[in-house]
Formats: C-alpha cells, structure tokens, sequence
C-alpha cells in the first residue's frame, strides 16, 4: 500500500478518516482548498481547477472521495479527476455517496453508478449525518442561536449517522484488501435507530438542559431559511425538497453495515449529544 489521498480531508468525515488512518501507520495525503501551511501532508485540491488533480492523485493508490458540496450536479467536477485515477493507477476508490438523494440530482447518481463499475471501487451511502445538528450548519445554527428546529418534515424519521462512524468504515475498507470478500459495491450507513426532529430535540434537550422545540414550516420557507444561509438557489430548493420527502417515511431506513464491518455498533444519537454537549449553549436569541 502506497497511501490514501482523502479528498475533504478538513470535513467532517475526511477529517475523522485522516485521523484514523494516521494512528494506524497508514500514509495519507490531505487535500482541500486551502491546505494547512504546517501540515506536511496536506495538499492543494481544488474541484474546479483539475490542474491540481495530479500532484494531489501522484503516488496514492487508494482514494477516499468526497465530491464537491452545495452542487446537484458534480459529475462534470469528478469526472476528469476520475479519468486523472485511471491514467495514474489508482486501483480503490471508496465514495462519500448518500442515502438520501437530491431531487434533480441524477449527476450524483451517474457518480455512484461509475464507482459501482470498477472492482474495488465502494460507493458509502450514509443517512443524515448527526453533525448538522451543530452549528455551522444551519439547522445546528439555528439550534444554537434560538434553540429551535424548523422542519418541513414533519414526523418523519432519519437513521441519522454520526460522521466519526462513516470515517470508520472508510478505513475498514481502505486498509483492508482490495475490494471486500462480500464483493459489495455498496453499503448503506445508518445510525442504530430512525429518529424524527421531535425526538432529536428531546433528546437535546435532555441531555444537555437546553430547550429546543420543533417549529413546522412549509418547502417555501425551508428553502429561503437555506438561501439565507449563503446555499445556492438550486441547493437550497433540493434540500428543502429532500426535507419534504423525509415525511413519507423514505429515510427511516437502519442498516447493520457499521457494525458489520467494524464490529462495533453505530453511535447513538444521545451519545452524540453527550460528545457535543457544550456546542448547544445558549448564547441569546436575536431576531431574524
């Protein structure tokens, strides 16, 4: 094994990968934007200028991509840097997918189906992740700043997953043999149980002493509150629609894959308050 380039290597789950893989001995090379200065492995990658594709791609055999954010459309991004992999043989891409799709996001689809294609290559498709319900992603904002969620979901239930569990499995598969004995391509990761944003609160609430209340919205307002927060028009449409659709009961979906490929049960969601506790202070109530 040569090393795994974590593209997203400061996000949520690349960050928490890259850890592990470090005390594991295994050589990684981190690319973002705007790479540390002090970071010796950390490299320059930036989606819209595939100039920088090849030196990050230059001697990793293995891959840990997670596509560009805040677009329903990134196949035209990933695409020459997946064609940069092949010339450069990388021979296992494990994929930041999601179980929860986009509307009109048949590009991300496209993505998965070209992963999906290469042996060895993994598509990870995670519910919600746990970490939105902390700032600065708006919902976690918005909790923190006026101890409220605002929710076109109404009832329905997420198996949200917390990201340290997502970067687990990651690493499983990234240090383990080529592909997997199953032969899988795809893997569905939840949490250990479906929740609503009803019991999110109370949980919250319970555990940290923090009041949240649920406040329903319609897909109108969803979708300003997510323009507000500096989303693109047409991201901020998909995911107030994605909010929508959670009512009908399509993401209440819980699979066994955490545990079954690390061998430890996914964290809960309680125990993901306990971890965060203090990011939930009160810090005033300003107006809108």
């Amino acid at each position: 094994m040569t090393g795994v380039l974590i593209t997203g290597g400061t996000g949520k789950t690349g960050s928490a990968l890259a850890e592990l893989l470090r005390r594991s001995g295994v050589p990684v090379r981190v690319a973002s934007r705007i790479p540390a200065a002090d970071a010796p492995d950390a490299v320059r990658f930036d989606w819209r200028d595939p100039a920088t594709h090849p030196a990050a791609l230059h001697g990793m055999d293995r891959v840990y991509l997670v596509p560009p954010v805040d677009t329903t459309d990134p196949m035209p991004l990933v695409e020459p840097f997946l064609a940069e992999a092949d010339r450069l043989g990388v021979r296992q891409v494990v994929l930041l997918g999601s179980a929860i799709v986009l509307p009109g996001a048949a590009s991300a689809l496209e993505l998965a189906a070209r992963v999906r294609a290469r042996p060895g290559w993994v598509v990870l498709r995670p519910s919600g992740f746990m970490q939105n319900f902390l700032a600065p992603h708006p919902l976690g904002e918005r909790i923190r700043r006026r101890g409220e969620i605002r929710t076109a979901a109404g009832t329905g239930r997420v198996g949200w997953i917390d990201a340290r569990d997502i970067a687990a499995v990651a690493a499983v598969l990234l240090t383990g043999p080529y592909g997997h004995p199953d032969d899988r391509r795809d893997y569905l990761l939840t949490g250990p149980k479906a929740l609503n944003y009803q019991d999110a609160a109370q949980i919250i609430t319970l555990h940290t002493g923090r009041p949240v209340r649920v406040v329903p919205v319609g897909f109108a307002e969803q979708a300003d509150a997510y323009r507000a927060s500096g989303m693109p028009d047409a991201f901020a449409a998909a995911l107030a629609a994605v909010d929508v659709g959670i009512r009908t009961g399509r993401d209440a979906q819980v699979s066994t894959a955490v545990l079954d490929l690390t061998g430890r049960p996914p964290r809960t969601f309680a125990e993901f308050v306990q971890d965060h506790a203090p990011q939930w202070a009160d810090v005033g109530t300003p107006e809108d």
